[in-house]
């Protein structure tokens, strides 16, 4: 039986957090009204991703007055992504809605999503960030950059500015977790399906609380997994490079014979070390991009998992040590 199938629910929301004990009351008393004015059954599926402050204790406190919250923990920290992922994969709902808890994406737009979904019979609702002023120049810049990245290289299947924040259909969310990509950027894989989709659009607000958990290494991996994922352009620019590097190669060469014939006398040291550096960096170059494929390859034939669950509420286990 699957998590849809056992005590399915009209709507799931799930939360992925990472030490948010600042901001999941406030959280919390944003959300329920929200889901509670929609009459229907509902869920909310935090998943959360290996916190070490008190975002577990936090989390049950809610759950004590609030029957509609489950929880999943992760054993360890396995990035955002992935949390989504566990979420998206345990989810009941036949509509599901991922959002953070860090309320710069407001919860009082989940119900003008799911009464767009319902009325245009649509697979995918995008919330897209048309204001984004309350992000610092550095972090609007990067964004920028980032969705103009994937736009270039073929990934321009879905709207510009959309994050997480979306709604999905029970089909997509089952599309998705059937995938058996392990690296999975949602914010492209979703789109990539093709399902009806529609947009509505909101001005993103400042942090409530807390600090964000999203430094600039876990951009930098984001921004990989993505090129990776969706585009075989670097394994072209290897190609590219090889052969560009094979045409210089053989230019040398004539050169060195048409020399050699002449009687000329090069000195030649200094101008090989610099073409056998500037050949080694391509090479070097050219082996980290494909050792970038060949790794995902590799992680995907052994087939482990990329989180392992600690306790799910649903279930009344307790948690074990």
């Amino acid at each position: 039986m699957t998590a849809a199938q056992h005590g399915a629910s009209a709507l799931t929301v799930v939360v992925p957090v990472f030490d948010e004990q600042d901001v999941l009351p406030l959280f919390v008393q944003r959300l329920r009204p929200v889901l509670d004015a929609l009459e229907v059954d509902y869920e909310v599926l935090v998943v959360d991703d290996g916190s070490t402050d008190a975002t577990p204790v936090v989390l049950q406190r809610a759950r004590h007055t609030w029957p509609q919250l489950r929880i999943v923990r992760l054993r360890a920290n396995a990035g955002h992504q992935a949390a989504i992922s566990a979420g998206l994969e345990r989810a009941r709902g036949e509509l599901v809605v991922t959002i953070d808890a860090d309320l710069q994406d407001p919860p009082e737009l989940i119900a003008d999503m799911v009464r767009l979904a319902r009325e245009e019979a649509l697979d995918v609702v995008y919330a897209v960030r048309d204001d984004r002023r309350t992000d610092t120049r550095f972090k609007r810049v990067t964004a920028h950059g980032y969705y103009d990245t994937m736009r270039r290289l073929g990934a321009d299947h879905g709207p510009t500015q959309a994050g997480d924040y979306r709604l999905m259909s029970r089909a997509t969310v089952e599309a998705v977790t059937a995938l058996p990509e392990h690296h999975r950027v949602l914010r492209l894989v979703v789109p990539s399906l093709g399902f009806p989709s529609g947009v509505l659009t909101y001005r993103r607000d400042e942090r409530a609380a807390g600090t964000s958990k999203y430094p600039l290494s876990r951009m930098v991996r984001l921004a990989v997994d993505s090129i990776t994922g969706v585009s075989l352009a670097p394994l072209r620019l290897a190609t590219w490079l090889g052969f560009v590097g094979a045409l210089v190669a053989l230019v040398l060469l004539v050169y060195a014979l048409v020399g050699y014939a002449v009687g000329l006398t090069v000195p030649g040291w200094t101008s090989t070390f610099m073409v056998v550096t500037a050949v080694g960096g391509v090479q070097l170059l050219c082996l980290g991009i494909l050792g970038e494929y060949v790794g995902r390859t590799y992680t995907m034939q052994l087939g482990r998992p990329t989180y392992y669950v600690a306790h799910d509420s649903l279930t009344g286990e307790e948690p074990r040590d």
